[in-house]
């Protein structure tokens, strides 16, 4: 109805207020001390963190346009999905290829294009919701199977964690768990899964142990006092960022942390400088924020007709999970709850890549909305309803009216 607001649109509002909080928040936490060259307001609207909000906005307004419907019904070689899963395959194989992978504090994360990088990994985590809510759908009858409904998907979703897990277990674990998330949802099994899960804890355990420095974040979670100026400092520092800020906090843009002492305050760590600035009421209103943005999800996915959109359901569950699993984690690990694992807070952490493609994903939300607007009809002028009446019948009964009155 014109004039109401919809659950959309309070999805594209959390959208815009998580990016601008991530933008001032993340100019906040990467002042330095220069003497020699101040920081003015024109810095910071035409900085890299606003231009890459930007972005992510135009995105999820492209993201709030795409058919899904349409998308869903394409069979055979029309359809986006199997090219979308080898380009996911092929973009996760290219981070290891001299020239074209970017390494980055160790790690092979990124894809360099010149001028640009972007993370594959993120186009992974996103990308495989997709595909699994539209096997999933156009298999319904089939999910209660263990090779068809479980293992022929998982195995997809084993091939890209595997790929993932030696540069980035944290997403590879969160990619895992959104999935499974999915399939059940779809109709699989839960002892199915039950089933599958020795295998993925050993993978996972063998992981952890090939990698010295994973052993060490796991020697730093139990007791980081430890080695306090090793291992445990990380923890150590971020534990004090977060106790510094007390309830109201130092002060936008009054953290002592980020001058050195937290590493990682633009990234992984910024919610511990949201703490120490802003306190206790900035950690709460970006908690809240996530968790309408929960909620508005939610009440769109259950407005969604299961028979016609099966795969819009999933996917939108899929996206929910992701989003509300990651941002868990984050702030688990932030506050000494979780090992110190790379997983950003979503649309509020810098990243490029990452701002992008979570507001597309947020956007095919807001596009199911739209397709549950425009499919209701509309009410009459006055808020009465029409009555249905045909023609013939229509000409019938002045046809009758007439007799009568003869």
């Amino acid at each position: 109805m014109p004039g109401v607001i919809r659950a959309g649109h309070g999805l594209i509002l959390l959208v815009v207020a998580l990016l601008t909080f991530g933008v001032v928040m993340v100019n906040s936490a990467g002042l330095t001390i220069d003497p020699e060259r101040q920081i003015d307001l024109r810095d910071v609207l035409l900085g890299r963190p606003t231009i890459l909000a930007g972005l992510a906005v135009a995105m999820m307004l492209v993201g709030s346009r795409v058919p899904l419907d349409r998308l869903y019904r394409a069979r055979g070689i029309a359809s986006p999905l199997p090219w979308l899963a080898l380009a996911i395959v092929a973009l996760l194989l290219a981070v290891h290829l001299p020239g074209i992978g970017l390494e980055i504090n160790g790690a092979r994360r990124w894809i360099n294009l010149g001028p640009i990088s972007f993370q594959p990994s993120e186009v992974a985590k996103w990308g495989v919701l997709l595909i699994l809510a539209g096997y999933a759908a156009r298999r319904a009858s089939e999910m209660g199977q263990f090779m068809r409904g479980f293992v022929q998907p998982m195995a997809f979703v084993a091939l890209l964690c595997a790929l993932i897990a030696t540069e980035d277990l944290g997403t590879a674990v969160l990619i895992g768990a959104a999935s499974v998330g999915v399939l059940l949802a779809g109709g699989a099994k839960v002892l199915h899964a039950a089933v599958l899960a020795p295998p993925a804890v050993l993978a996972f355990v063998a992981a952890v142990l090939s990698n010295p420095y994973r052993l060490d974040r796991l020697r730093a979670f139990v007791d980081p006092y430890q080695d306090p100026q090793g291992i445990g400092y990380h923890m150590i520092q971020s534990m004090a960022t977060v106790a510094g800020g007390g309830v109201p906090g130092r002060g936008l843009g009054n953290s002592v942390q980020k001058f050195g002492y937290l590493p990682q305050d633009t990234n992984d760590f910024i919610f511990a400088i949201i703490c120490e600035e802003l306190g206790l009421i900035g950690a709460a209103v970006i908690i809240c924020l996530f968790c309408t943005l929960l909620l508005c999800g939610l009440s769109i996915i259950r407005r969604v007709e299961p028979a016609s959109g099966g795969a819009n359901r999933l996917l939108g569950l899929g996206i929910l999970l992701t989003i509300g699993l990651q941002a868990v984690i984050n702030m688990a690990v932030v506050t000494g709850l979780a090992p110190t694992k790379g997983i950003a807070l979503p649309l509020v952490s810098a990243g490029g890549t990452g701002w992008v493609l979570t507001a597309f994903s947020i956007g095919l939300l807001v596009s199911m909305d739209r397709a549950i607007a425009s499919s209701k009809p509309r009410p009459a002028f006055w808020g009465r309803q029409p009555v249905p009446c045909s023609i013939d019948a229509a000409s019938r009964g002045a046809v009758n009216l007439r007799q009568a009155s003869l």
